[in-house]
């Protein structure tokens, strides 16, 4: 990787019509992807069959080991979104992150006609990569968009928008008549903007003179980048091997397990909005004065004591170990969106979301597999223990990055 000499293009303010439409798109996104964290428990009853026993197939409908495969191939269909995103290094991203929003949205509404268990997740499953290459190419977007010193503040803007999304399906959802249709349907909103959208949204001007159309395999990066790229993509992994089952089975343990009503779980995730607000904050103030890496590391260690407490059979652990995840899970976002937008030049960079996207869907794909079977033979607190080393042991590979801080995105020539 070379840097050479800078235009500094003036960029403005960061915060514009153009970053607003983007917040939206990344709404829709969060609202498509946790409504299956949202309305899991609900399917597993309204396929399954509940019972009175203590086991958890009577608990909660299905087997923990039969909802963990679940959901694990629904990540799994994630890695679709590689191709996708590196689309978006040959087509543009406006165009790209457009029509994978709304290709993802209509299919997760769809979900809700589903006549079977398996028919619905083989639905969300098609929905999924589009919505994954939603998120990482709006995060591109934003990042492409602002000069070095509002990069924190633009990518820490997505991911809140985002965490909004997932407010927006979790807080109705404790008001809406029984049954997770209702939710799937609910999650079609965002697509109404979409008149709005098409006007707003803007190719960043750094992307428009640089997007290509070269033929080859999508995904393919230069062999200079091939050693960077890894050390990224296994933190990424390392995080999502805790946040993919810590965060999708929240639902499923509070209601199922320690007898949450819909409404306090509800009142719990509307808690967590401040709680990663602040985080965004801190992980955008330590990005910014400590450095990227040092808060990817504090992200990553405080995610792991999150998501360890959460599940160890308690009320009040899971309520403060889930709430210690988010705010941890948004400190570790302004530093590694940043972090991955610096290391790379602009015509991989979306190939590169793309490959921390399918990152973050085989850490999560293993988590959850290993989360439902761990659950089924060691509790749910075993399972979250043994787990929560991975993010701890991820923190390795952050060493051999190089700090990105200073850096403006045109200086990464090569």
């Amino acid at each position: 990787m070379t840097h050479g000499p800078s235009d500094r293009r003036a960029l403005g303010g960061w915060l514009d019509a153009s970053m607003a439409a983007l917040g939206v798109v990344a709404i829709g996104a969060g609202m498509g992807q946790f409504a299956i964290t949202a309305v899991i428990g609900d399917v597993a009853r309204d396929f399954g069959a509940p019972g009175a026993g203590q086991d958890l197939s009577q608990q909660l409908g299905l087997t923990g080991t039969t909802i963990g495969i679940a959901l694990a191939l629904i990540r799994l269909a994630s890695l679709a979104s590689l191709p996708g995103a590196a689309l978006a290094d040959r087509l543009g991203r406006r165009r790209v992150v457009l029509a994978a929003l709304t290709i993802g949205l209509a299919l997760t509404v769809g979900s809700a006609l589903a006549p079977s268990f398996w028919w619905w997740v083989a639905i969300v499953a098609l929905a999924r990569p589009w919505l994954s290459t939603t998120n990482a190419v709006s995060g591109v977007t934003a990042a492409e968009a602002v000069a070095t010193r509002h990069r924190t503040w633009a990518v820490s803007f997505i991911a809140a928008a985002y965490a909004i999304g997932t407010g927006a399906v979790s807080i109705p959802r404790s008001f809406l008549p029984p049954g997770h249709e209702w939710v799937m349907v609910l999650v079609g909103l965002p697509l109404l903007a979409m008149p709005w959208l098409l006007r707003a949204v803007r190719e960043p001007a750094i992307a428009a003179g640089q997007v290509h159309h070269e033929t080859g395999l999508p995904g393919a990066v230069p062999t200079a980048h091939v050693a960077t790229l890894v050390r990224v993509v296994v933190v990424t992994a390392g995080l999502a091997v805790a946040t993919g089952p810590g965060f999708t089975y929240v639902f499923l343990f509070g209601e199922g397990i320690l007898g949450f009503s819909p409404a306090t779980m509800a009142i719990i995730v509307l808690l967590a909005a401040p709680v990663g607000l602040v985080g965004l904050l801190v992980g955008r103030w330590l990005a910014d004065v400590a450095g990227r890496r040092p808060a990817v590391v504090v992200g990553l260690v405080g995610i792991a004591i999150g998501f360890a407490a959460a599940y160890q059979g308690t009320q009040v652990l899971l309520v403060v170990g889930y709430l210690l995840g988010i705010l941890a899970g948004a400190a570790v976002g302004p530093g590694l969106g940043a972090m991955s937008a610096e290391l790379f030049p602009t015509a991989i960079r979306a190939t590169v979301a793309g490959w921390l996207a399918a990152a973050g869907v085989v850490g999560a794909v293993i988590g959850l597999a290993a989360f439902g079977s761990l659950a089924d033979a060691m509790g749910f607190g075993g399972a979250a223990l043994v787990l929560a080393v991975v993010p701890v042991a991820a923190t390795v590979a952050v060493l051999g990055v190089p700090e990105t801080r200073e850096l403006e995105l045109d200086t990464v020539t090569r």
